[in-house]
């Protein structure tokens, strides 16, 4: 009798012991899953305008990732056409755009069974600056190409003093310096002797202490800056003048999906984009946010 109850104890206490480990077991476990789940990853994949790709499209995912971690973007900018092609290809969620569909896009998306939903951001624009205490407040859009393709070289041609125009601008690999090209210049090249600038500031800086001097910077200039934008051809660079689309040198961003394929994590980015945070971080970084 002594053996067999023996015998019962040691079975008890093994099955005690065994209970205890895989209790141990699963805390272990648990502790390296919070509330028990495993977090899902989502991936965002945008392509398209370098406008929107150079410094406002990254500056929007680090703030929106603070909140949503899980969530992975996949971005790469060439070009709006480059974003809409990839989009209509079912290559990526979303394309950034500077523009609206050309009908050559509107004709492929239509061939392919492809409704495009349309979401506009804000705009990209650029004010033309010169020193305050010049006297040229207003010049046409041919002056603007002229004075920066170097056509022009005088102030006296385009109603200013009888001195040597400066010109400023951002460098190369700045996207604003094809884009103004773009949107003043016709695409010309630029003429020769420009200096170059990584930042809006530091051009704003300069053109502030040389009296002969013109750049280009966003329409929300520094009050405390001795400079002033330029009207072009009687508008002059404001954000109401943007926004009813009268400003010559802007452009109205977009972010466009595809119906039927927006992802939840693609549709609620969009949404932080176009909400009011969405919106201060597009002013704060130089743009004009919607109305």
């Amino acid at each position: 009798m002594k053996t067999i109850f023996r015998h019962e104890r040691f079975c008890q206490n093994s099955r005690s012991l065994l209970r205890t480990i895989g209790l141990l077991l699963l805390g272990v476990v648990l502790a390296g899953c919070p509330s028990g789940r495993t977090v899902t990853e989502e991936k965002v994949v945008i392509r398209g305008s370098n406008t929107f790709g150079e410094e406002l499209g990254p500056r929007l995912i680090e703030l929106y990732k603070k909140e949503h971690p899980a969530v992975i973007f996949d971005t790469e900018f060439k070009a709006t056409g480059y974003g809409v092609g990839a989009l209509i290809g079912g290559l990526c969620d979303i394309a950034a755009a500077s523009r609206v569909l050309n009908v050559n896009e509107l004709d492929l998306a239509r061939s392919h069974g492809v409704e495009i939903y349309d979401y506009v951001i804000g705009s990209y624009s650029v004010a033309v600056i010169v020193n305050a205490t010049s006297p040229v407040a207003n010049l046409t859009r041919d002056q603007v190409r002229d004075i920066f393709t170097g056509v022009v070289q005088n102030w006296k041609d385009v109603g200013g003093p009888d001195a040597a125009i400066h010109l400023y601008i951002r460098d190369q690999i700045s996207g604003t310096h094809l884009g103004f090209r773009e949107l003043a210049m016709e695409n010309k090249p630029y003429g020769s002797g420009p200096k170059a600038f990584t930042t809006y500031g530091d051009i704003v800086q300069t053109v502030a202490h040389d009296p002969n001097g013109i750049g280009y910077a966003t329409i929300d200039l520094p009050k405390d800056a001795d400079v002033k934008g330029v009207s072009i051809e009687g508008v002059a660079p404001t954000a109401v003048s943007v926004n009813q689309g009268q400003y010559p040198y802007a452009r109205v961003l977009h972010l466009y999906t595809v119906k039927g394929k927006e992802s939840d994590a693609a549709h609620d980015f969009i949404q932080f984009v176009r909400s009011h945070r969405g919106q201060q971080i597009v002013h704060q970084m130089g743009f004009v946010p919607n109305p």
